[in-house]
């Protein structure tokens, strides 16, 4: 008697860890391990040892790894956060259950590719022209003629390419305000607030010339499908509350160059 009564009180221990959401009635554990995964993409993700990776979330920081950091938070969910190559990162999280990826913009040919929480940031699609430059565009349709650097696995440029545009791809997208200023590339397309950062904090380039404003998305946390959905229901619930509350209110701003 006494062993089935141990037993039981052992099983309604072991039941406290189990929290239910709804959304199903879906049991997830509260002690699931989330790996979470980030670009080094200032000022939404960066690095704060000033390397293109980083192992876990205090060397990382940027619009989107705070409001990241702030919805975790409210959840209790163990997690890691690392920061890897954008193209290396895209692809390891498919598949594997419990994994996420941010700053993503959430896109038409991207939907059925993950479970989505957010919107956390907008970014704007622009094209950089090198400093004095002279290139004017009244749309997109006139960038044709033009070589524009782009990276690999990035939106932006991936969607310049199914649209036949001429780009020039790099593991990277660091490298790109240099190529501007050697002639490599006539553009470089790229979030608005990212190009001027970049290219001043890692090439010392400034006066990058934004030429044309063609696009705006909303980026997401975006998990992979294999994820439990009531984990993406409550890592939803938890943002909201971080919005609701104010902590995530004046992020963007603060983070925007001087004149933006």
């Amino acid at each position: 008697m006494k062993s089935l009564v141990a037993g039981a009180l052992r099983n309604a221990a072991l039941g406290s860890l189990l929290v239910l959401l709804s959304g199903g009635g879906a049991l997830v554990n509260a002690s699931e391990r989330l790996y979470i995964f980030t670009e080094n993409y200032p000022p939404y993700n960066q690095s704060a040892t000033g390397k293109g990776f980083a192992h876990n979330e205090d060397d990382i920081t940027g619009i989107c790894s705070e409001m990241v950091k702030a919805m975790l938070a409210r959840v209790d969910y163990d997690y890691v956060m690392k920061m890897r190559d954008w193209s290396y990162a895209y692809d390891w999280v498919q598949g594997r259950e419990n994994h996420g990826l941010f700053c993503t913009a959430r896109t038409e040919q991207r939907e059925s590719q993950f479970q989505w929480v957010g919107p956390l940031a907008p970014i704007q699609w622009t094209l950089f022209a090198a400093p004095g430059s002279d290139i004017t565009l009244d749309s997109l349709e006139d960038a044709k003629g033009y070589r524009i650097a782009g990276y690999k696995g990035d939106v932006m440029s991936d969607y310049l390419v199914r649209q036949g545009f001429d780009v020039v791809m790099s593991i990277s997208g660091d490298v790109n305000p240099r190529r501007l200023t050697l002639g490599e590339a006539d553009l470089w397309v790229t979030d608005g607030l990212v190009g001027p950062l970049v290219a001043e904090q890692e090439h010392g380039i400034s006066g990058l010339v934004p030429v044309l404003v063609f696009r705006e998305t909303p980026m997401y946390l975006a998990l992979s499908n294999e994820t439990n959905p009531a984990i993406v229901t409550a890592l939803q619930g938890a943002l909201d509350e971080a919005r609701r509350s104010g902590e995530l209110d004046g992020l963007v701003s603060r983070s925007a160059p001087p004149g933006e």
